[in-house]
């Protein structure tokens, strides 16, 4: 790679200060093969056309000193990692250079981030001056995010365990989605599991290719009855999979949208939909869209079924949440007598705490909704 293409001007903040509390050891260093995940990260940030990498430590910072090589890196050590990724954003933004025009985020856990995808951000950040760009994979959004140093104070007051993602709602204008074909984007690593049922999901072939080029739009199985109620559940978290089996005994056609997800894997599900756009899957008398994707998917989602004017739709997520959600989708010009009828939080009010029980609620709220337009109509 030039030394030209080296001074893009654009630095990369890979934040490594995490406390791994589900893994009982320094996530960063797990190995992928004969590499650590955080090894696996920076080789594909050295790849790329970055200007600078800063690396932010915290928790074991001297462990993971040791065991990878530092050589070309701004090392910060973030003394307040505990209080979450907001610290560690702030500590990485203030070690940026003063000439740098904007930098990537990217996160440790995220060893599949080809180097192409980041140098699609850097290519867009050169030719559309955009305040934020957010990689996505068939409309699903994932990371690393661009910022132009125009919100990096923005982002450097920011509190607790909070992303940058917590200042999007006030720049709706000034925010690029930029599609890629990278998968690597939407996989992080969040526990022993992940590490080993994602390693075989997103290796590369000998052409860069991931093994998810090729997947259907659209699985499902025979034998589905036309003019049946359609659930659509957009995640994969417990509340969803709660919820396929109580829609497979009242006789839903239950469709899940995620992008990794097989229908092999969800017995339950009638259809799995691989890309975010509701229009791909075939149309239905009544549809009703329950949005639980941990906030990675909610935005859009919502606003798909808001748009097309869905029979029902809830989001499962907090009261804070759910707020910055319908505060940015009005700022994108939704009708606010839209997003009025979502339903947030989701379910009936029956003290629900667990995944099942909410999965209940939910149910509970789409029977009764669904037996008062049928009485009104």
């Amino acid at each position: 790679m030039s030394d030209q293409e080296k001074q893009s001007g654009v630095a990369a903040v890979v934040l490594a200060a995490g406390m791994s509390r589900r893994m009982g050891t320094p996530k960063q260093l797990l190995r992928i093969g004969t590499e650590t995940i955080l090894q696996r990260t920076l080789k594909n940030v050295r790849d790329s056309n970055v200007s600078e990498i800063i690396l932010v430590l915290g928790h074991a910072a001297d462990d993971v000193q040791k065991a990878i090589a530092t050589q070309g890196l701004k090392v910060v050590i973030n003394p307040e990692y505990q209080q979450g990724m907001g610290s560690s954003l702030r500590s990485g933004l203030a070690a940026v250079d003063a000439a740098a025009k904007a930098a990537i985020i990217v996160l440790a856990d995220q060893p599949w981030v080809r180097a192409e995808t980041l140098n699609r951000l850097i290519e867009c950040h050169q030719e559309r001056k955009p305040q934020i760009i957010v990689p996505t994979y068939r409309g699903f959004r994932g990371n690393p995010v661009l910022l132009d140093r125009s919100v990096f104070a923005e982002v450097q007051a920011l509190n607790g365990d909070v992303g940058c993602r917590a200042i999007f709602g006030d720049h709706t204008e000034g925010i690029v989605k930029l599609p890629v074909d990278d998968p690597g984007i939407l996989l992080d690593i969040d526990s022993r599991d992940d590490l080993e049922n994602l390693s075989g999901a997103a290796e590369r072939d000998a052409s860069g290719k991931s093994s998810e080029s090729g997947v259907a739009v659209l699985e499902g199985r025979e034998g589905i009855v036309p003019g049946m109620a359609e659930l659509v559940l957009v995640g994969r978290d417990a509340v969803v999979l709660a919820l396929t089996k109580f829609g497979r005994v009242l006789n839903f056609i239950v469709t899940v949208v995620d992008p990794f997800l097989r229908l092999a894997e969800l017995p339950e599900a009638d259809r799995i939909l691989h890309v975010l756009d509701f229009s791909l899957s075939p149309a239905a008398a009544e549809r009703y869209v329950v949005v639980a994707s941990r906030g990675q998917f909610d935005e859009e989602a919502v606003q798909q079924a808001v748009l097309a004017g869905f029979s029902y739709i809830a989001l499962v997520a907090n009261k804070k949440r759910a707020q910055e959600v319908i505060r940015s989708l009005g700022a994108q010009s939704v009708p606010p007598e839209k997003l009025a009828a979502v339903r947030a939080p989701a379910g009936l009010p029956i003290g629900a705490e667990s995944p099942e029980e909410i999965a209940l609620s939910i149910m509970a709220e789409i029977v009764a909704t669904r037996r008062q337009e049928k009485v009104t109509s």
